[in-house]
């Protein structure tokens, strides 16, 4: 095994992800932390980790192994904690020797990846983030076809994501905006990192409703006008996808056409270590413009149902 990865967040919802992925790269967990220690899963990718429920023991574990003898000093830290301490997480992984591998988003506000670029700097050491769709085929044979259009051609986008969420969640540091970021950041910042990925830089963003379990809103790129919806709740699910047991709907089309991308979703994440390992990872610049896009939402006036809004919410 070739890497040493700690993973900071170990009983989270994504956490198996970053375990898997670590495995299928044949790299090595050394280390893991959460506070809490419902944490059995890591039996089933690395049985021989480490784990601490106080970040100081943490902390004190991943020096001793950076000053022990050559080899030891962990080469990855993978951070699944809570959206608003991701900052700190990687400003730690950063100075402990370790590159960075976070998941979204990469933090809550635009000015905290200009510190992030200074701590790159003074360490030598790099942030790589988990922007999954990037590495999606269908995005990207999708965004090679608008790259190879006319610079004038402007297409009309529908996004509409509903991933439905029980009572728990508002109860949970997801429910408070302070911590999360809001429900257009904690599950659309890589839909608008996408969107920005295939059309272009953005233009205009416009918010026509947001609450606590659901926002829409407007985006122009330079090549498409984008109206999204993003909602936890069950009630907006449409009723042919409920009929069929589904909780959950993804729909994006263009121009009337549906762009399919459910599958291949679960493999996402190891074909993004596959890029990080091979030097090829999405770095801080590269999340600026979602990260700008959802700070903007968060900070906006709603203006209600006006202009080009989507169509759900006339229900």
């Amino acid at each position: 095994m070739d890497k040493k990865f700690a993973l900071i967040g170990a009983a989270g919802y994504i956490a198996p992800r970053h375990m898997k992925a670590i495995k299928d790269t044949n790299n090595n967990l050394i280390a893991a932390l959460d506070n809490n220690d419902s944490v059995g899963i890591i039996d089933s990718y690395f049985p021989d980790a480490d784990f601490f429920t106080e970040f100081e023991r943490f902390d004190r574990h991943i020096d001793k192994l950076r000053r022990a003898d050559q080899g030891n000093a962990i080469d990855f830290i993978s951070i699944c904690s809570p959206n608003y301490l991701h900052d700190s997480h990687m400003r730690f992984a950063l100075r402990s020797g370790a590159d960075a591998i976070c998941e979204k988003p990469l933090v809550l506000n635009p000015w905290n990846i200009d510190g992030l670029l200074e701590i790159e700097k003074d360490t030598g050491n790099k942030v790589n983030t988990i922007l999954q769709l990037r590495v999606h085929p269908s995005i990207i044979a999708l965004r090679e076809k608008v790259q190879a259009e006319s610079r004038d051609t402007k297409h009309e986008v529908d996004l509409t994501y509903i991933t439905s969420r029980g009572h728990w969640y508002l109860q949970s540091w997801k429910g408070d905006a302070k911590k999360s970021g809001g429900i257009a950041t904690n599950i659309g910042v890589h839909f608008y990192d996408m969107l920005h990925f295939i059309f272009g830089a953005l233009q205009e963003n416009v918010v026509h409703y947001s609450d606590d379990t659901m926002a829409a809103g407007y985006l122009e790129y330079e090549k498409a006008r984008v109206r999204w919806f993003l909602s936890v709740d069950y009630k907006y699910v449409p009723e042919s996808a409920k009929a069929q047991g589904q909780r959950t709907y993804r729909s994006i089309t263009v121009d009337g056409e549906e762009i399919e991308f459910s599958g291949g979703f679960t493999d996402l994440h190891t074909r993004s270590y596959q890029e990080i390992l091979a030097g090829r990872g999405f770095g801080l610049e590269e999340n600026r413009v979602a990260i700008e896009t959802v700070s903007h939402i968060r900070n906006s006036t709603p203006i209600g149902l006006a202009g080009d809004y989507h169509p759900f919410l006339k229900v």
